[in-house]
């Protein structure tokens, strides 16, 4: 089965092609934008014989959804808050479908839920789509959400709501995720961001409550930030006594 991705040049982590590359699919990279790329295979796929494997491809969503009845299943019932990061709105689109359907048939209540998008990309936030969208967070650098009208109406119909957050807080959630054995991409860690910074604004009260952070994308995806700010170790004789000294005293 011939296998292509189309990606915007220069804006996708390496780590998400070296993947794409390890399960032998083609990627074509074109000088524009996410939304560009996302334009263009959904006019192909109508065109041609083609299956389109993004979010707008229905069977995704209806496997994203069972996440929803793990946490459920998990909990005993649904989390009081659910946050979670927010780019194409896939995810905040499936979760939401998968809570609604599992409470219908097991009274398991359902989250209010918390999208969290970033600052320089936060169409669903602005309430337009931005046509250059810029953040670290590369995962979620994305100006025009497939999913957005579905976003949007579950952040309503559950009493949550849809944020933006900064890249500094962004990557502050994903080093506190880290120390905490947890090394996800940046995007990943905008659900907690979000989080933090909603309960610093005294806008959602944590205690007593149930609070399900959903982190999206392993580190490896995304390397790039921490291997910027990586500093070249230092190097060492085969010496046992000048190693030891240094990790005694410095």
């Amino acid at each position: 089965m011939k296998a292509i991705v189309i990606v915007p040049a220069g804006k996708v982590a390496a780590g998400k092609l070296a993947g794409v590359i390890a399960h032998g699919a083609q990627i074509l990279q074109i000088s524009g934008s996410f939304d560009d790329a996302l334009s263009i295979v959904l006019e192909i796929s109508e065109r041609h014989p083609i299956a389109l494997v993004n979010s707008l491809n229905p069977y995704r969503l209806e496997g994203q959804k069972t996440a929803a009845f793990e946490i459920c299943d998990v909990l005993g019932s649904a989390s009081d808050w659910l946050a979670l990061p927010v780019g194409n709105a896939g995810n905040i689109t499936a979760y939401w479908m998968g809570f609604r359907q599992y409470h219908q048939l097991k009274q398991s209540g359902l989250p209010r839920i918390l999208g969290v998008q970033a600052e320089g990309a936060a169409p669903l936030v602005v309430g337009h789509p931005v046509n250059e969208p810029e953040t670290l967070a590369t995962a979620i650098r994305i100006g025009n959400p497939a999913r957005g009208e579905e976003a949007l109406q579950a952040a309503s119909e559950s009493q949550g709501r849809i944020i933006a957050v900064s890249d500094e807080d962004i990557l502050s959630a994903q080093k506190l995720l880290a120390s905490n054995g947890i090394w996800v991409e940046p995007a990943s860690a905008a659900g907690l961001a979000g989080l933090i910074a909603e309960i610093k604004a005294e806008h959602i009260n944590p205690k007593g409550k149930r609070i399900v952070i959903v982190c999206t994308g392993h580190g490896l995806k995304d390397p790039q930030i921490i291997s910027r700010s990586f500093k070249k170790p230092a190097i060492f004789p085969p010496d046992v006594e000048k190693l030891e000294k240094f990790i005694l005293h410095g």
